[in-house]
């Protein structure tokens, strides 16, 4: 007796049990409505479905996102509360995961943030393996920890961004295995750091690397500005849009060649003609929020696709409200006004790395050398298209 029969058995008299054992067609329409990890389970039914399931998985090429904010009613932090029933909802597969947190949802790790060492730790300490643990066996996750969080809510393209300063807020932006799109994840440490380390990511000697997005950590212990010239150095010399921020600390992937303490940077370095990638630098001269709307406005200049396109915000501590007079949110909206139909995440840390760039098929708008890659009081905010 096949599968297909074993599985209708029970309801011999049901023409919807012949039809969802026989026909391809309908199963997998049936089959579009569920999430992805039902999905999975799903496909063990039986070999129809099982190939169903394969065939809408691979049209699951858009990306998605998780995030939250603000304060809960339980003593976990609002997002890792929310994050494993929301990847439950998801509709894909994902490849690679960016995660960023408030520095106060890791409270307890050495890389917390300083301020937040006075108060009160409400997390375990084991909160970044329990996030990590929530997505699939394989799947590559770049965790960072920052003082300020930038998210766009979970659910529509067009929500508008939330600057979040303080309190709680996180995000993880998932990425699905994308034909001609190669995303490789990097953790380079002062014991790992090489040209031909950097070679093997993907970040030298490689023609269509397009975007490389970069967090470093511990950059102000002694040797850290001079490890972060020798990571930067090598990518002014590509064609590649280099954007990112000096954080607080990385929980994952896990820091096992450092020692506690030690500097490095982690990032994903994206590859494939399909690739696109701007940024602009909004420097210490926008301090108003007409100046960051016409600064942003630049962007479009690249001609990015709205879809499958997220911007990435990576902002100085020292900007936001205080910098805006009191005026909340400025940036986020100025972005979220030229482009209300492309989610914003990003940072707000100790440092930030990028200038105005335009990435297209074979030129840069401009070339930069790795001292006006670093900037302090700044924000870079970039697109990104993932083909």
């Amino acid at each position: 007796m096949s599968e297909s029969q074993d599985f209708c058995e029970p309801f011999t008299d049901s023409k919807a049990a012949y039809v969802l054992s026989n026909v391809a067609e309908v199963v997998e329409r049936v089959l579009m409505f569920i999430p992805t990890k039902s999905l999975l389970q799903v496909a063990s039914v039986c070999r129809l479905w099982r190939n169903c399931a394969r065939r809408v998985l691979r049209t699951q090429q858009h990306l998605t996102w998780v995030s939250a904010s603000g304060p809960t009613t339980t003593e976990l932090h609002s997002f890792c509360s929310s994050l494993a029933e929301e990847v439950e909802k998801v509709f894909l597969l994902p490849k690679t995961v960016l995660m960023m947190l408030d520095c106060e949802a890791l409270s307890g790790q050495a890389y917390c943030y300083e301020q937040s060492k006075a108060k009160k730790s409400r997390q375990c300490s084991n909160t970044a393996e329990e996030l990590n643990q929530i997505f699939p066996k394989g799947c590559d996750i770049v965790g960072i920890a920052a003082p300020g969080i930038v998210l766009t809510p979970t659910g529509s393209w067009s929500s508008p961004p939330k600057e979040h300063q303080e309190g709680e807020a996180g995000f993880a932006v998932m990425l699905p295995s994308t034909d001609g799109v190669h995303i490789r994840p990097f953790h380079f440490c002062k014991k790992t750091i090489s040209l031909s380390a950097m070679k093997e990511a993907g970040l030298v000697d490689n023609p269509e690397l397009r975007v490389v997005v970069m967090f470093i950590y511990e950059a102000y212990k002694s040797g850290g500005a001079r490890f972060l010239n020798q990571i930067l150095e090598p990518l002014t010399n590509s064609k590649a849009l280099i954007a990112g921020g000096l954080v607080e600390g990385v929980f994952s992937p896990p820091r096992d060649c450092c020692s506690k303490g030690a500097y490095g940077v982690v990032g994903l370095a994206l590859s494939g003609r399909k690739v696109q990638g701007a940024s602009v630098l909004l420097d210490q001269d926008v301090g108003t929020a007409k100046e960051a709307e016409a600064t942003v406005r630049r962007l479009k200049a690249a001609k990015i696709p709205e879809r499958n396109t997220l911007g990435f915000m990576f902002a100085c501590v020292g900007r936001g409200q205080n910098y805006y007079h009191n005026q909340h949110n400025v940036e986020a909206d100025a972005f979220h006004k030229v482009f209300p139909n492309t989610p914003l995440f990003g940072l707000f840390g100790n440092g930030e790395i990028g200038c105005d760039r335009i990435v297209k098929d074979d030129y840069t708008l401009c070339n930069s050398d790795s001292d006006t890659l670093q900037h302090e009081y700044t924000t870079v905010m970039t697109l990104v298209h993932f083909g």
